[in-house]
């Protein structure tokens, strides 16, 4: 997979060089560029900013640096041999939220481009024009939540990493994957380790038991439980089926009603 950032603040992305990302990067799964915006101004202050058009307070992104860096890295990836169309994603408050079957998507693709907004944004013009130009596969603009950030850097750092963990070879332990938060729609059991009493708390003793079914259960009744307890709308979301009488009957104890859990499961028949 290839990755281009483009942005203001090059330095905000070292952190990709570290960790996961970083080994994957050295082990040829992604290949990253960082462009900096200001390379394509013509001003001698290197302006990449404006007043917004019909007032207002803050500055907006204007086009022309944006219009001319976006062009630069599609040849830039060309000349070194990408392929296919890049997908450009712009993280933004107004976007669409990062799930994680976004990412798994995202992982599915060749070519990712990020572009970096800061102040108000970025002159929508640019969106309109890149996704018009066929320059692009698609558009798309994404937030990591329902708050606001200085600039688009702290989103690409969280996008690109839940993307890269799920290229293949990536993790050292491919199973970790499956069992993670959200992989099955629900949120990850909780994990211990050794030694086996820590300041007088036990690790659980169905974990100790060697039972593999047992174990099972236990991880999946405790997803369960954090689930209904922390982000219940998870379990509304979940297909017609999804829930067993096993697992309906952990979540009652979590103190969902037996009416409640068939509806946020989507089950039809009460």
């Amino acid at each position: 997979m290839r990755v281009d950032v483009v942005t203001i603040f090059p330095d905000y992305l070292a952190p990709l060089d570290l960790s996961i990302v970083g080994r994957a990067r050295r082990s040829g799964a992604v290949d990253v560029h960082v462009s900096d915006l200001r390379e394509h101004t013509t001003d001698r202050h290197r302006t990449v900013d404006d007043t917004p058009a019909g007032g207002g307070a803050g500055m907006v992104m204007r086009p022309e640096p944006w219009g001319a860096s976006l062009d630069a890295v599609v040849a830039s990836g060309r000349d070194a041999g990408a392929e296919g169309l890049p997908r450009l994603l712009v993280p933004s408050p107004a976007g669409l939220p990062l799930t994680q079957a976004m990412a798994g998507e995202l992982a599915a693709e060749d070519w990712l481009v990020f572009a970096c907004g800061r102040y108000e944004g970025i002159d929508e013009r640019v969106l309109d024009e890149a996704g018009e130009s066929g320059l692009f596969s698609a558009v798309t603009p994404v937030s990591l939540g329902d708050y606001v950030l200085c600039g688009g850097e702290v989103a690409v750092l969280a996008i690109v990493e839940a993307v890269v963990r799920l290229l293949p070879g990536v993790l050292g332990n491919p199973a970790s994957i499956v069992e993670e938060s959200h992989s099955a729609g629900l949120l990850e059991h909780p994990a211990y380790t050794r030694p086996a009493t820590w300041r007088g708390r036990q690790v659980p003793a169905t974990l100790m038991s060697g039972d593999h079914a047992r174990i099972a259960r236990w991880r999946r009744d405790r997803a369960l439980e954090r689930t209904a307890q922390r982000r219940p709308d998870l379990l509304a979301a979940l297909p017609p089926g999804a829930l067993d009488d096993a697992d309906l009957a952990a979540l009652s104890v979590a103190g969902w009603s037996p009416d409640r859990v068939r509806e946020g499961a989507g089950e039809q028949d009460l």
